[in-house]
């Protein structure tokens, strides 16, 4: 048994994938059971995607607390501590209720699986299931981790599932096109469960409308189902929305970017299939408020980090650049793990890059500085292996009309988040 949370989250940070080796959703089946199946007593919203889905669930979190619900949140990573994977209405699970639904999985594990422990973001996922129940919220939102077909978070059946996006990322995983991510991804889709979709490749939108027709499941492509149109730019954005479910029109948007509208777009529809209730207002209100850490998230003047984490995120992040910096020159820092599609992502950012420098984080699936940086063809590349070196001497050269620009990996954004905030 666990004594203290230090030792409990020191202990469950380094379970891996590869240590658990039966079949994909059994350990979580055995232990919910044991624990009552908590989840059978919660509504859902099922968020999976390889882009959008942090960003559309706290659009979708903003509106339903706007509303006046009590709002679930299961997240990842996390940018400082476990606990803020955990939230209830944004407040993070008190270390004490963490170590006692920790301590009650610990337990059943040892009785039941011969001390052979699921995953960390499984744990995780099952200390959010009974915190949900125990709290009674009226509904949890629960962020894939990767795919969506054998993930964990598939043991539940929501009230309406999200796919937001699909890249080419965990390609070892998940398979090596579009369409095998999408087939992956569009498993969360359930027998009769609404599904909104904003997937723009061909390819995988195939896919994902077959497994809804396969499902009669009702879907809402962004794009043709929902309309949105960005109506005046700058700091809140403010643009109009329409599907079969409402026409909104002036809604701001404090999240910087013409990505974040669609992720804004996404959260408006899965809300009011869920609450057709809710009122333009609380619309408005909601996403007037609703920001994000670590995505493109602006720290002084000079400083924005963003956890584009592979290169559909790059090409993301360079767009808003363009959009809303457009007369500034920019340096990327960039450091990243091993399973990612680094050599696209670099070369967007080398289009556009006054300056290129790679840095790493010490974690074991980290992708070394000089394997990064020997991907880049810009005429001024700069790699230091030590990124709070590197951070502080690019701060210190910044020139007036120069943004830095720290990207890659949200493990990577998290520990620069907590360094620069202090």
């Amino acid at each position: 048994m666990f004594q203290t949370i230090e030792e409990c989250t020191n202990f469950i940070f380094q379970l891996k994938a590869s240590q658990y080796k039966g079949k994909p959703l059994e350990a979580v089946q055995i232990i919910l059971k044991e624990l009552g199946n908590p989840h059978w007593s919660i509504q859902f919203m099922h968020f999976a995607g390889s882009n959008g889905k942090g960003s559309t669930l706290n659009a979708t979190r903003e509106i339903l607390m706007t509303h006046g619900l009590q709002v679930g949140a299961f997240t990842s990573p996390h940018l400082e501590r476990a606990n803020e994977r955990v939230t209830i209405n944004k407040k993070q699970i008190s270390d004490e209720k963490f170590l006692t639904y920790a301590n009650r999985i610990a337990t059943i594990i040892e009785d039941k699986l011969e001390g052979k422990y699921p995953t960390f973001f499984e744990v995780m996922m099952l200390i959010a299931f009974q915190h949900f129940a125990d709290e009674r919220v009226d509904i949890a939102l629960i962020e894939a981790g990767i795919g969506g077909r054998i993930d964990s978070t598939n043991v539940i059946t929501p009230k309406v599932s999200i796919i937001t996006t699909i890249s080419l990322e965990h390609t070892e995983i998940l398979g090596d096109t579009y369409g095998k991510i999408a087939s992956e991804k569009a498993g969360i889709i359930k027998n009769n469960i609404p599904v909104v979709v904003g997937v723009k490749n061909a390819e995988a939108i195939e896919v994902i409308n077959k497994q809804a027709q396969e499902m009669n499941s009702q879907i809402y492509f962004l794009g043709k189902d929902i309309q949105t149109k960005v109506i005046e730019k700058g700091n809140p954005l403010y643009f109009n929305y329409r599907s079969s479910l409402n026409e909104i029109e002036e809604i701001p948007l404090v999240m910087e970017g013409s990505h974040q509208v669609d992720n804004a777009a996404l959260a408006i529809t899965a809300s009011l299939i869920y609450a057709p209730t809710i009122t333009k207002d609380t619309i408005r209100v909601a996403l007037g408020k609703a920001k994000w850490e670590g995505r493109f998230e602006r720290i002084g003047k000079q400083i924005i980090i963003d956890g584009a984490h592979n290169s559909e995120g790059t090409s993301a992040l360079i767009s808003t650049l363009k959009d809303v910096e457009p007369n500034k020159k920019y340096k990327f820092i960039y450091a990243a793990l091993l399973d990612k599609d680094h050599q696209k992502s670099i070369e967007l950012m080398d289009q556009v890059a006054q300056k290129m420098c790679f840095t790493e984080i010490p974690l074991p699936r980290r992708a070394e500085a000089e394997l990064l940086a020997s991907q880049s063809k810009h005429p001024t590349v700069i790699v230091n292996k030590d990124w709070k070196q590197l951070i502080e001497s690019e701060i210190d050269e910044l020139a007036n009309d120069e943004l830095l620009v720290i990207t890659g990996s949200l493990y990577f954004i998290a520990e620069v988040r907590q360094t620069l905030i202090q």
